[in-house]
């Protein structure tokens, strides 16, 4: 969990939690495989709204850091983009260089997510039954958060 020291962070943390929100619906009655195929949901799009979010936020950071505003037409050129050009994008700005490590971490944990999530649903629904692999999945989940957030 990310905490907040100063009072002029609480809007962007409030923000960050906002983004991060975990979805997930805590129901007693439904079935372990129901809340287990829910579980694995959760994880697949975890993934997808933090890096389409953040990857347009640290693009249009980035532009604003070099050129000092954000015209229409940056915005344009970061919504053609797809979540992980704009990393690839970021990875290429020398003036950036303090964030390279941290860029190519998230984009081989995306490509380690992409792996992960490629089996069969089924295949999938059976490792979120299993509590123990279940943590072990969003725990990667929360590195990357954590990296992103610190990018």
């Amino acid at each position: 969990m990310i905490s907040c020291q100063h009072s002029s962070q609480m809007t962007s943390c409030g923000l960050w939690r906002t983004f991060c929100v975990n979805y997930e619906a805590r129901t007693k009655k439904d079935p372990p495989e129901a809340k287990a195929k829910r579980k694995l949901k959760n994880y697949k799009l975890k993934h997808s709204r933090l890096l389409t979010c953040y990857s347009a936020l640290l693009y249009l950071l980035a532009v604003h850091r070099t050129q000092g505003t954000v015209s229409p037409d940056d915005a344009k050129s970061m919504s053609a983009m797809t979540p992980t050009e704009r990393l690839e994008w970021l990875l290429c700005q020398s003036s950036l260089a303090e964030a390279h490590e941290d860029l190519n971490t998230l984009l081989k944990q995306y490509e380690h997510f992409l792996k992960l999530t490629n089996a069969q649903e089924k295949e999938l629904i059976t490792i979120f039954l299993d509590r123990a692999r279940s943590r072990e999945y969003f725990g990667g989940t929360n590195d990357f958060v954590n990296r992103l957030y610190d990018v």
